[in-house]
């Protein structure tokens, strides 16, 4: 099967799949921030892995996690009806601690300019005046090829 067809149909899932956690699961117990990053399919369509991210504690995860393996019956269900596919496929959910990570790199390097004495909020004023001025335009050398 072509790769192109893979990748249409993990984000044709990840999109539904989405939605329902969001609008169609009415648990408690599934936290309110919890989105869907990724889904990787087997090259058959038979499998899908669906990467959740959960903004919360531990156990508010655990618990997320849990509920939605629980209610995979369920979403199962509904991807076969928004989908044509000729085999639903099982789903697997799997944690993503991904975004986490990248927060938590992002105050690590933070805290070590700061230690070294460097401008941490310095720099992001640095980044927006660099794009301003490479605007066209922006510099006043505006060419014009309009004769008047």
């Amino acid at each position: 099967m072509s790769e192109n067809r893979l990748r249409r149909v993990a984000e044709q899932i990840k999109k539904d799949i989405g939605g329902i956690i969001n609008y169609e699961i009415k648990d408690p117990r599934v936290a309110n921030l919890t989105s869907v990053t990724d889904v990787s399919v087997s090259k058959d369509l038979r499998y899908a892995s669906v990467y959740i991210s959960i903004y919360g504690t531990e156990h508010e995860k655990e618990e997320t996690l849990q509920t939605l393996e629980r209610a995979s019956g369920f979403i199962r269900s509904e991807i076969g009806r928004r989908i044509r596919l000729r085999y639903t496929p099982e789903i697997n959910f799997r944690l993503d601690n991904s975004i986490e990570y990248g927060a938590h790199i992002e105050n690590v390097i933070k805290s070590l300019k700061k230690e070294r004495g460097e401008d941490v909020e310095g720099e992001e004023e640095l980044i927006e005046n660099k794009e301003e001025s490479e605007e066209p335009g922006a510099n006043g050398n505006e060419h014009n090829d309009r004769e008047e």
